[in-house]
């Protein structure tokens, strides 16, 4: 991820950035190949409650990127603020499972601007957006790399498949009574780039399934740990469990 700007070949998601400012928080998809803006949220004047109706708001708009399988969240605010530490101590009181647990997420929090283009791709530019993601990333990656191993693990009749023809018909075909549920799609920053047009298309109908896609750097234990099951995996729960 190295430039931001319209109109492009965006890649893979890779973090959410939120830019907190006294009157607002902006949030941005940060994709491997450039930044995007997301939404915007008002902060309203008034006291504690208002506070945390605002906190709430933020959350709210992360949970649907959470539960797409991205687990990187840099939350940014300028020097000499509370804003962000605010925030954060809202979601450590009020909303413990986004740091925890298996759809949580690691969140990570870097000084500096960050609810204009300018201001983002300055700190882009500065490295500070990267390193921090690097951060975040490994923590995603220990708790990706946690979860497969407690799957391989279990013997419980929700089978991981492996082959990425079997995977495409377990992610494309309807929904039947009985059949395996996909829940995570698994596979390396590597396999993506050398099955970019047939992993995109699985990431997509993933995701519009509900299924938690997660990609892992193949230089990390998670990424290692997933080239030895070939580059890619589905982890599924029983269709009668659901």
């Amino acid at each position: 991820m190295a430039r931001l700007r319209r109109g492009y070949r965006r890649g893979y998601p890779v973090a959410v950035l939120i830019g907190f400012e006294r009157d607002r928080a902006v949030l941005w998809r940060v994709f491997s190949q450039v930044v995007k803006p997301h939404s915007t949220i008002q902060a309203p004047r008034g006291g504690k409650r208002e506070l945390y109706n605002f906190h709430e708001a933020v959350v709210d708009a992360l949970r649907p990127i959470l539960k797409e399988g991205v687990g990187s969240v840099v939350v940014a605010a300028p020097a000499r603020t509370s804003y962000a530490k605010e925030f954060l101590d809202h979601v450590a009181k009020h909303q413990p499972w986004m740091t925890r647990g298996t759809g949580s997420a690691t969140i990570t929090g870097i000084v500096g601007a960050a609810t204009t283009l300018e201001e983002v791709s300055s700190l882009v530019r500065m490295g500070e957006v990267q390193k921090a993601i690097g951060t975040s990333a490994a923590g995603e990656a220990d708790r990706i790399k946690s979860l497969l191993e407690s799957r391989l693990a279990q013997d419980d009749g929700s089978p991981i498949l492996y082959s990425l023809y079997e995977i495409e018909e377990s992610i494309f075909d309807q929904r039947e009574k009985g059949r395996l549920e996909p829940e995570h799609l698994i596979l390396t920053d590597k396999f993506l780039a050398t099955h970019r047009r047939r992993a995109q298309k699985l990431m997509d109908a993933s995701r519009s399934r509900g299924v938690r896609a997660h990609i892992v750097g193949v230089k990390t234990a998670a990424g290692q740990r997933v080239e030895q099951l070939g580059g890619m995996v589905l982890l599924t729960r029983s269709g009668a469990d659901r």
